[in-house]
């Protein structure tokens, strides 16, 4: 039984026969970080069987380091809970894809990568936050402003003037990349950057801003912390 995400179908459950045989026809093509062409049976009973595959893609350089093999199998498990079944799903797989390509080149930090993955994903999956203007004063940019895992985007001063939750402080350059994230086209999602400490920041806003709105913690996420320290 393999879990796949798919463009029409989005994330579904599919038989392979044989599929732990490295002999069998189907076995290259629906491994771990494949990408491929299936032809998919469906029974009566609903269950789908992998009738055919052609391996376009295995992302082997991931395989060879295991930090970004983390990584990468953390997108996977985070995709398998907010993509959706049963649905169209070209945007989530295509996020997926180019993370996982950008991911084995190792031209760009990783924590770039994640943070972009993080909210873009949990954004086209029914989670946008609301990072157009603070909903007290109006404001759309200052120097130091306040993301709510509730998902607002508070000025400094209303933040502080409000009982609010605890929110994480954050620049102005932050704010961007956060806008950045949720409203570019795909083909310019991963065209920014960040010093350092700021993408430390953003990351701990996108990892917990999704943790949040899922509601449960990731396996994979805790291993690559481990192996990444």
């Amino acid at each position: 039984m393999v879990t796949i995400l798919t463009r029409e179908l989005g994330v579904i459950r599919a038989f392979v026969r044989q599929g732990k045989n490295i002999k069998s026809p189907n076995s290259p093509a629906t491994g771990l970080l494949c990408y491929s062409e299936l032809t998919l049976y469906k029974s009566k009973k609903d269950y789908y069987t992998v009738e055919n595959s052609k391996l376009l893609s295995m992302f082997s350089d991931l395989k060879a380091e295991l930090t970004k093999l983390s990584l990468a199998e953390y997108f996977c498990e985070v995709a398998a809970a907010v993509c959706p079944t049963e649905q169209e799903a070209e945007e989530h797989l295509r996020l997926i894809l180019n993370a996982l390509y950008l991911l084995s080149k190792g031209e760009m930090p990783e924590l770039l990568i994640k943070s972009a993955v993080e909210m873009r994903l949990i954004s086209i999956s029914g989670y946008m936050p609301d990072l157009l203007m603070c909903p007290k004063c109006g404001v759309y940019e200052a120097e130091e402003m306040y993301f709510l895992l509730s998902g607002q985007l508070f000025c400094k001063e209303c933040f502080e003037k409000s009982p609010l939750p605890e929110g994480i402080k954050i620049s102005k350059s932050v704010a961007l990349a956060l806008r950045h994230i949720v409203f570019s086209e795909d083909k310019k999602l991963f065209s920014f950057s960040l010093s350092q400490s700021s993408l430390e920041i953003l990351n701990e806003i996108t990892e917990n801003y999704l943790s949040k709105k899922v509601e449960r913690n990731f396996a994979t996420l805790q291993f690559y912390k481990t192996v990444s320290s």
